[in-house]
């Protein structure tokens, strides 16, 4: 596959050029801005694959220089196989959620926002790929509050008027968290005098008893589990994907959790490095419980819920926290299913918000009693539906279950043993709240429902919500690619170890 070595940089450039362009080309004919999206999601996606290619292809890490700066002076990008692979996953979620987007955003959006809508969208998605590349903590922060702020803007254009309190509290619990993480950035400047990740990590290591480094770690940590959004630092995420427009809630619960947690991975060890998460200060043990209240108050809070983009929204506070099981277990066969669940749970969340979105889109309602015998009526969807809730369980031959059986497998061998009760607990929470609306879909009637003809959503919704679900049982049958990519990715970034 082609490869140039100024991919790295491009992938920031693109999305921003078209962005600027396209509320310019819009003036021509307001349709043009979703091409605009798609020619920079289709760019962005090519661009990541050539480059994770070259990666695994080369053993090479790609460094790219902004301005021809050498570092710690300049800012660096940094792709390894870690960040190559976190890339192409959050490239294809941009580029089939972009797909998605036109049929969905034109029933949810006025016509005259939809320019405004795309810019924003590009420049949302812009922010990821700068954190995932960036080797740069304070570069992270730019990118980091370039994504919130978009994300902001994206919620509160929900049709619903409560999308305006969704996108307000998200505002001032993600400022919250945004300016922990700036503190803590700001306190390891100081004691090491550079902003570059592996300059920082090489100048740390005499300040490893230092308290001021301490505070620096406690501020970044607290502000990345916000943004993460584990429990009880949850709040903003569940009114967030419920009132915001269909596609945005898919692409946020597919990306934006997915690249916080990737950032809380490459702090824990490429910044602060192993010794200081398991010797120097406990906080892979704090994160590991706290993940697995998550894990499973995510799941709890999801069976109470009426409206399925809500229990959808509590799902992925369960589910984020196997992300950060895999990396606080502090063994590369766990961390390795945690680096899967960024792809496979991607995939399954993507998908389901998808679906919801196509309901919404055909039947006007979101609510889980509206979904009786759905079967009939949208039998695509409630199809994709129970596909995609069997990988969220974990059965055999989904994303789900190889997920699971890494964690299992690495929390046994570190001698965390206690935390498979807590995996398979969670599976059976999932099993009841997901149970729950597949017995609607299936098995209970709806007199509503009783003479109308099967309902077909529009083909440019219906191809990217078949494509995500036949790519997550694609990637439980056949994982070998992804797992061995994960499992090189986790070894690298543990320095070569198992531990």
């Amino acid at each position: 596959m082609f490869y140039n070595h100024h991919f790295a940089v491009l992938i920031i450039v693109i999305p921003m050029f078209l962005a600027l362009l396209t509320p310019i080309i819009s003036l021509l004919k307001m349709e043009f801005a979703w091409y605009m999206a798609m020619l920079s999601a289709t760019a962005s996606f090519l661009i990541s694959m050539s480059i994770l290619y070259h990666i695994l292809s080369t053993g090479d890490v790609i460094l790219y220089h902004l301005g021809g700066w050498l570092p710690p002076i300049g800012i660096e990008y940094r792709i390894d196989c870690l960040n190559g692979f976190v890339l192409v996953v959050i490239t294809f979620i941009a580029l089939i959620s972009t797909i998605y987007a036109k049929q969905s955003v034109a029933i949810e959006i006025k016509a005259e926002k939809t320019p405004a809508f795309y810019t924003v969208f590009m420049l949302f998605l812009l922010g990821l790929y700068g954190m995932i590349v960036t080797n740069d903590v304070f570069n992270l922060y730019v990118f980091l509050e370039i994504t919130s702020l978009t994300g902001y803007a994206l919620v509160a254009m929900g049709s619903d008027k409560r999308s305006l309190m969704a996108s307000f509290n998200y505002l001032i619990l993600g400022t919250i968290g945004a300016t922990f993480i700036l503190i803590g950035v700001g306190y390891l400047y100081m004691i090491t005098g550079t902003l570059n990740m592996i300059d920082m990590s090489r100048l740390l290591v005499k300040y490893y008893d230092s308290n001021v480094m301490f505070t620096a770690f406690a501020f970044i940590i607290t502000g990345l589990m916000l943004k993460v959004a584990l429990y009880p630092l949850h709040f903003w995420l569940p009114s967030a994907y419920t009132y915001a427009p269909s596609a945005v809630s898919a692409v946020m619960a597919a990306t934006s959790t997915k690249v916080a947690a990737y950032v809380m991975i490459r702090l824990f060890f490429t910044v602060f490095h192993i010794k200081i998460i398991s010797q120097y200060i406990p906080v892979a043990e704090i994160v590991m419980i706290i993940a697995s209240i998550s894990v499973l108050m995510g799941s709890i809070l999801a069976i109470s819920q009426t409206d399925i983009k809500r229990m959808l929204a509590y799902s992925s506070i369960g589910q984020i926290g196997y992300i950060v099981l895999g990396a606080t277990v502090l063994h590369s066969a766990a961390l390795t299913g945690g680096i899967l669940h960024i792809l496979n749970h991607a995939l399954m969340k993507c998908g389901l918000f998808f679906v919801a979105g196509s309901i919404f889109y055909k039947l006007g309602t979101t609510r889980i009693n509206d979904l009786r015998n759905l079967s009939r009526i949208m039998p695509l969807q409630a199809g994709a539906f129970t596909l995609l809730a069997l990988s969220m369980i974990g059965i055999p031959l989904t994303g789900g279950f190889v997920t699971k059986w890494y964690l299992i497998e690495g929390s046994i061998l570190s001698g965390d043993w206690y935390l498979v009760p807590v995996i398979l607990l969670s599976s059976l929470l999932t099993v009841i709240y997901f149970g729950r609306v597949i017995n609607l879909m299936y098995f209970s009637d709806n007199s509503s429902h009783n003479n109308i003809k099967p309902i077909k959503a529009p083909l440019g919704m219906v191809v990217p919500t078949i494509i995500i679900t036949f790519l997550s049982i694609l990637f439980g049958i056949f994982a070998t690619v992804p797992v061995e990519i994960a499992s090189k990715a986790a070894i690298e970034i543990m320095g070569g170890s198992h531990w």
